[in-house]
């Protein structure tokens, strides 16, 4: 009896992935399985969801990769939520990114993930939509990756009048200080978005 529950960590995976997805070659690299039963695994998963209509998201399948998704049915609900004034705060992730954005723009995604140690995807869409960041060009090379930069809407927010009003970062300093730093950069950052 095959006790390791395939489909249960696919889930899992895809929903990490975000909508970078995985390909099957992927899947079946981090499953340690070869790719026709990652193949398998998957298909078990996209019938579970679509015998169970209740369920929220699919699986779809998008330039060779698979990836989760919200159904179509429920796109306005998505849409009420992403307008909601309630979710004005900026959680830890958002502001971690946008201060990166802000001292190192322009910056790519993988620049920001490279600094932060995680995936950055959702940040970026909830400060994009917030309007505090956008899309300020290509970089050069493979792949022309969008580099990201701040709004006049940021510096409105903050009261800045430019970039340079910013408060300087220190050249060279012990890791314990940074961290309290920024954890006080964080809480006025907070403080002035909930104000």
């Amino acid at each position: 009896m095959d006790l390791i529950n395939w489909t249960s960590i696919v889930e899992s995976l895809l929903f990490a992935a975000g909508d970078e997805g995985l390909s099957l070659k992927q899947l079946a690299e981090v499953l340690d399985v070869d790719e026709l039963k990652a193949s398998e695994v998957l298909e078990d998963l996209k019938k579970e969801y679509v015998q169970n209509n209740n369920r929220g998201v699919m699986i779809v399948q998008l330039a060779g990769t698979y990836q989760l998704a919200t159904k179509k049915e429920n796109a306005n609900y998505l849409k009420k939520l992403v307008d909601s004034p309630h979710t004005s705060t900026l959680s830890q992730a958002a502001l971690e990114t946008l201060a990166i954005v802000a001292y190192k723009q322009p910056i790519t995604r993988a620049e920001i993930e490279e600094i932060r140690g995680v995936k950055t995807e959702r940040p970026l869409h909830t400060l994009m939509a917030k309007v505090l960041i956008k899309e300020v060009g290509r970089a050069e090379g493979a792949g022309r990756a969008y580099l990201y930069g701040t709004t006049k809407e940021f510096l409105d927010y903050f009261g800045l009048k430019s970039l340079k009003e910013l408060p300087q970062l220190p050249e060279k300093v012990e890791d314990e200080y940074i961290q309290e730093e920024a954890d006080l950069f964080f809480e006025k950052f907070q403080e002035t978005i909930n104000s």
